[in-house]
């Protein structure tokens, strides 16, 4: 019989600062190099159309890599958040980390087999089994966000986005972003 090392948050604290993303996903461990310039460039936009329109309605806050801890073994870091101030009282800890589930959750794909496995299958399944609303995949260096809802208890694909199409969400009323604003000098 064999077993298998299940990581927990607890064991985040002994690795090292070495400029390396360090996620738990169902006591899996995942460790991102740093990002891409790109990927960075996309996070700022996504964040800055989202404060935008957070900062004319005040109905809740977006945030750029918050640490989002569900679980000993789901310790995360998402690209981007936005949280209704309802959720934001609800999820944010003592030790300024989330404890519950956002809003919205943006993940910005990185190059690698590992890394699309990690956004696309293992987050995702974490993210609906945690009871996200809606989680979008943006892929920069295709120029497409797929736009996951909550139906059924579980998060399905809705809709996938590319060039010329508009952003929209039934989280965010009056929110409206052209996908080739994200993806503006984005080669």
């Amino acid at each position: 019989m064999t077993s298998s090392l299940r990581w927990t948050s607890s064991d985040l604290q002994t690795l090292p600062d070495d400029g390396k993303r360090y996620e738990i996903i169902a006591g899996e461990l995942f460790v991102s190099k740093q990002p891409h310039f790109y990927h960075q460039h996309v996070c700022g936009k996504i964040y800055y159309l989202l404060e935008n329109w957070t900062t004319s309605r005040r109905l809740g806050q977006a945030i750029i890599a918050p640490g989002l801890i569900f679980a000993e073994d789901d310790d995360v870091v998402p690209d981007v958040a936005w949280l209704s101030n309802k959720r934001l009282a609800a999820a944010l800890g003592t030790d300024g980390k989330l404890h519950l589930a956002p809003d919205l959750i943006v993940e910005v794909l990185s190059p690698g087999a590992a890394n699309q496995r990690r956004d696309r299958e293992a987050k995702l399944k974490l993210y609906s089994r945690r009871c996200v609303l809606e989680y979008w995949i943006v892929d920069w260096s295709a120029g497409k966000v797929e736009i996951y809802r909550r139906k059924d208890g579980e998060l399905y694909l809705f809709a996938t986005l590319v060039k010329s199409e508009k952003l929209e969400s039934p989280l965010l009323p009056g929110f409206s972003a052209q996908i080739d604003d994200i993806f503006a000098d984005v080669p």
